[in-house]
């Protein structure tokens, strides 16, 4: 029984508690909810709070976008409408210059046609004027026939007569004028074409002698020169080849020798053991060796400079030495390497002015520097140097062009290409031309005799002199025999005897002086 009780008390201590737990627990959740709701309000207040803060931010920035693109529309618009107006200003400048011109227009039509007519009228008065005029004229002529007692054509007749003289002395004044007129028009393109050429080309001359002064600082030194019995000087001239005169001449010594490679060497040996001061036969030949080897090197340095100066590329270095060397060689007293370089740029220029092209230029004036290395072989040979030349130019590949100018520069080969007539033309005239070539004396003496002796032998002269070495002839007639008509008739026909008779280089100007002296005495 008290276990029952014990059971019931304890069943309903139970249930006491499973409904006490269901009203704590119902308690509880409805704290809970109560709180959920609180929260969610909050949430829902602080969502509304800063959704309401973006709204108002996101509006402020829209308000700002919008009047940024309305500022810079504005801009647009003002900067549109500005150039509209520019483009506008600019069209009515426009038209107005246009209605200003073609108003100009107008008045100078307007002019034009009142100057027209002006001088349609006065063309009509011109007319009547001539026709009565030649009515007067005609009257004329009819009363001078009247008071003469001669027609017209027989007072023509007479006044040719009359004039006939005068007129045959001023024609002789210009014959002169009329026959240069037609030597001008006869090789107009000739002459034009070597004119040009020489006026553009122009080299240094260097006259070379067959010895060469050794200036010394005093005589003294010349027993060193000399040496013991001799022996320094003949050291000297067997290491050289070349002979030295040691005379009384003060302060000099004469390096004597047809060869100018030699002599340079002996030169410039001695002036270094000059400067050494040490002067026996062994230090001789190891200056006279050294000096040798560097003279060589020089050779090639001016043969490089040469080609480099006028634009002649791929030349074999033999050749190359050889056009060095002509720098220490001359022919007829003109130094040997100035020829060719003037005989280069002549053919350049030639071909140039004959329009013959590019290339042809170029060979031509490789064949104007290369012509004449048959005149400083290594080798003598039996060959002249025109043929020697092409054979070294051949052995040293050139263009057959270039061996065929080379070869018949001097016609001893048939001339097959077009640079070789030139060729040929312009070292004629680089060694013709005045003051490039020296004369022996004697034929020089005797041409500027003959000179004045021609001059002389014409009625009137009473001297003549030839001066600027021959290059003009000033000729001085009487006065009282010579009138200054005839003195230009005279000057003409010496100048023609001259060209007819004589040989000359370059030309020669004839200068007539005729001159009147009134002389009297004061007693």
């Amino acid at each position: 029984m008290g276990t029952i009780i014990a059971a019931a008390i304890a069943v309903a201590a139970i249930l006491i508690g499973i409904f006490l737990g269901k009203i704590i627990f119902a308690k509880n959740t409805q704290k809970q909810i109560e709180d959920a709701e609180q929260n969610a309000r909050k949430i829902t207040e602080d969502a509304k709070a800063h959704a309401e803060t973006i709204k108002e931010k996101k509006i402020l920035e829209a308000k700002e976008h919008y009047l940024q693109l309305k500022s810079d529309h504005e801009k647009e618009t003002l900067i549109r409408n500005q150039k509209i107006s520019e483009a506008e200003h600019r069209l009515k400048q426009q038209q107005q210059s246009w209605n200003d011109k073609n108003a100009n227009l107008q008045k100078q039509i307007n002019e034009n046609e009142q100057l027209k007519q002006n001088l349609d009228k006065q063309i009509q008065v011109v007319n009547i004027k001539r026709t009565e005029l030649e009515k007067h004229q005609e009257e004329h002529i009819r009363r001078l026939e009247k008071v003469a007692n001669l027609s017209a054509e027989e007072a023509k007749a007479e006044l040719v007569e009359i004039v006939k003289e005068e007129a045959r002395t001023k024609a002789m004044a210009h014959v002169k004028e009329i026959m240069e007129e037609a030597k001008v028009n006869a090789t107009k393109e000739a002459k034009k074409i070597v004119i040009q050429t020489i006026q553009r080309t122009a080299a240094e001359q260097t006259i070379e002698n067959a010895i060469t002064v050794f200036n010394l600082e005093s005589d003294e030194l010349k027993g060193q020169i000399i040496g013991r019995e001799g022996r320094n000087i003949r050291a000297l001239e067997a290491a050289t080849g070349v002979d030295l005169v040691i005379d009384d001449t003060p302060e000099a010594i004469v390096l004597s020798c047809f060869d100018p490679l030699r002599r340079e060497v002996a030169r410039l040996s001695l002036q270094r053991l000059v400067q050494d001061g040490r002067i026996h036969p062994a230090r001789i030949e190891e200056v006279v060796e050294k000096t040798r080897k560097q003279l060589e090197e020089q050779i090639m340095e001016i043969g490089e400079r040469t080609i480099i100066e006028l634009g002649i590329h791929g030349l074999h270095k033999d050749l190359v030495r050889m056009i060095g060397k002509m720098r220490f060689r001359s022919s007829y007293g003109q130094n040997l390497l100035m020829h060719s370089k003037e005989t280069a740029n002549l053919c350049g220029i030639m071909a140039a002015e004959l329009g013959l092209g590019q290339k042809v230029v170029k060979l031509a004036k490789r064949a104007g520097l290369l012509h004449d290395i048959g005149k400083v072989p290594d080798e003598e040979t039996e060959l002249s140097h025109a043929l020697l030349g092409a054979k070294l130019a051949e052995k040293c590949g050139e263009h057959p062009a270039v061996i065929n100018a080379i070869g018949a520069h001097h016609d001893e080969m048939e001339m097959s290409f077009i640079i070789s007539p030139i060729v040929q033309a312009c070292d004629a005239i680089s060694g013709a031309r005045p003051g490039a070539r020296r004369e022996m004396m004697q034929s020089y003496l005797q041409r500027i005799k003959d000179l004045e002796n021609l001059a002389t032998a014409y009625n009137g002269v009473e001297k003549a002199y030839a001066i600027q070495a021959g290059r003009e002839l000033r000729v001085i007639v009487e006065a009282e025999k010579v009138s200054d008509t005839e003195s230009d008739r005279l000057s003409f026909e010496i100048a023609d005897k001259i060209q007819k008779e004589m040989q000359y280089p370059g030309q020669i100007k004839v200068t007539v002086i005729r001159e009147l002296r009134a002389v009297n005495i004061a007693r």
